[in-house]
């Protein structure tokens, strides 16, 4: 018998919007209150996060959406991801005896440009139904004004200052008059509020051209680092079309490269024939087989996966029944396979926020937002109040690969966001944060929902496992799990020779996944945030 954390999923008729903050949920349903659109609703949610939960996401970072047209009927995808510099170049870390981009610094908080605020611009200029100014009111508020301190957010400054406290815009925001912010006291950015009013008022071009975007790239030219004024200017985000795939009756939608998420399709299709729904949730059977399923899909994101405006993926390929009937004659029903025979070579290290927002009309939007890592790249430009992100420490720096450092190029994006359909009716909006575990965390919480029946609450808050590492230290095919899963299924886990990591029976790493379901029936909204996170599903 499995327990659920005593949490209920959150129903309402007209719209619902669920993330990782209830601040930041409640503004966006304030928004469809007010006749906003979805689009309106996920971008007011997004700028309150981009404030309260800076450890996660900021203005300075990328953004990759999903947005169900209910007038046409058609998923859209908009690409928000940053682009390299026109400078960015392999050598200059090679010569300077670098094997890989920093993760914290001035190198990779410039090397490529933030993207996500081009997104929020593209987004509202298709779907907007509110003026601009009043989606951002809300996050101009607690920017101005002041925002409460989390457990969470003071936990993550106290974790991360021993590495981040000497770098002195970071330390005036989060540990003024330097002193570590206790939960429940209060942080205020008021030069990020003058940032985000400028693009309420100016839009785009006020971000990447007017003085926010000329005290960044002066930021970055007085302190040795990539980007220019002219880097900035030419960041535009892009539409594009999404990845779609089925399981069982799930027909879902994927965030295409240079993002993972045609590694969730796969992992799909590779256990499909295993029948889970004959299983029991925890059985230690379905598990390892994901865990396998999971390893096979990643060795083809490591070879394969780039910005696909330089590099040939092989989607077509990647998705065939042909090629994934043949993949999946590598899954050993006994025993755990062999990691340097199909090898990964990710992190699980890093940090996002998740949106979901669906309003009255049927207007649904799935958008990932990140910094990457913890603060992103810890770099603060003080004029602007904007944290830069670290995204382009994922860049290869081995010439040839798909995914290697050049000009104009986006890096390998371990954000996704999916969107879901049965009997050719929205179903679900779904996605979360956790970097190389965002797949597993939709894989398994997808399979919880379609295969045994649960309520987007109850499959987002179900024990949770995640294969692979958070730290170089780490073997790469460790299990993470979490001991609400059982001693039988942990002991059976270890006896087909899978390397466990025992967490207590929550634990935050394993990811802070969110999720909105309808009802083809009645058309209700059902809401459901992780409790691993400081979310919450508000209904309209």
């Amino acid at each position: 018998m499995v327990h659920f954390e005593e949490r209920s999923a959150v129903t309402a008729q007209h719209g619902m919007v669920t993330s990782p903050h209830y601040l930041a949920s409640e503004a966006g349903a304030e928004v469809l209150r007010a006749g906003g659109s979805a689009v309106d609703a996920a971008l007011a949610t997004a700028a309150v996060l981009a404030v309260i939960y800076p450890h996660m996401t900021g203005m300075g970072g990328d953004a990759f959406w999903l947005i169900h047209d209910p007038l046409s009927g058609q998923v859209r995808y908009l690409d928000g991801g940053g682009r390299a510099a026109a400078n960015a170049d392999i050598g200059y870390f090679t010569d300077r005896g670098m094997q890989e981009v920093p993760f914290r610094g001035i190198l990779p908080a410039t090397l490529t440009t933030p993207g996500a605020v081009s997104s929020w611009l593209a987004a509202h200029a298709a779907y907007g139904k509110l003026p601009l100014p009043r989606s951002l009111q809300a996050a101009i508020g607690y920017a101005k004004e002041g925002y409460p301190v989390s457990d969470r957010l003071a936990g993550w400054i106290q974790h991360t200052q021993a590495d981040l406290h000497t770098l002195s815009g970071w330390r005036s925001l989060f540990m003024p008059n330097s002193q570590l912010p206790a939960a429940g006291s209060r942080l205020r950015n008021p030069a990020l509020a003058r940032t985000l009013q400028a693009v309420a008022e100016g839009g785009s071009p006020a971000f990447y051209a007017g003085e926010v975007g000329q005290s960044l790239a002066a930021f970055s030219q007085q302190n040795g680092g990539f980007f220019k004024l002219s880097d900035l200017a030419a960041q535009q985000a892009q539409w594009g079309q999404p990845l779609v795939g089925q399981y069982r009756d799930l027909t879902l939608y994927q965030t295409p490269a240079p993002t993972q998420g045609f590694t969730v399709l796969q992992m799909l299709k590779l256990v499909e024939p295993f029948e889970f729904h004959r299983m029991d949730l925890l059985d230690p059977q379905r598990i390892h087989c994901m865990v396998q399923a999971k390893q096979i899909s990643y060795h083809d994101r490591d070879r394969w996966l780039g910005d696909p405006a330089f590099a040939d993926v092989p989607m077509d390929m990647l998705l065939s029944d042909a090629y994934l009937d043949k993949r999946r004659q590598l899954i050993d029903p006994h025993h755990a396979l062999a990691w340097d025979k199909v090898p990964s070579y990710g992190s699980l290290t890093g940090d996002t926020v998740y949106i979901a927002a669906v309003d009255a009309q049927g207007q649904a939007v799935s958008l990932i937002h990140s910094l990457y890592g913890a603060f992103g790249s810890g770099m603060v430009d003080e004029a602007t109040g904007v944290l830069l992100q670290n995204r382009s420490a994922y860049f290869s720096l081995t010439p040839g690969h798909p995914n290697a450092l050049a000009p104009g190029k986006v890096p390998l994006h371990t954000l996704i966001a999916s969107i879901g359909f049965k009997q050719q009716k929205l179903w679900s909006v779904m996605g979360c944060m956790g970097a190389d575990g965002q797949p597993q965390i939709q894989f398994q919480t997808y399979s919880a929902m379609v295969d045994h029946g649960l309520d987007i609450q109850q499959a987002v808050q179900a024990p949770r496992w995640l294969s692979g590492r958070f730290a170089l230290g780490e073997a790469r095919d460790t299990l993470h799990v979490e001991s609400r899963l059982g001693e039988q299924t942990l002991a059976a886990l270890d006896q087909r020779g899978h390397f466990l990591n025992r967490w207590g029976p929550w634990n935050e790493l394993a990811g802070h996944a969110h999720g909105i379901t309808l009802d083809p029936h009645s058309g209700l909204r059902t809401g459901g945030a992780d409790p691993r996170s400081d979310g919450q599903a508000v209904g309209v």
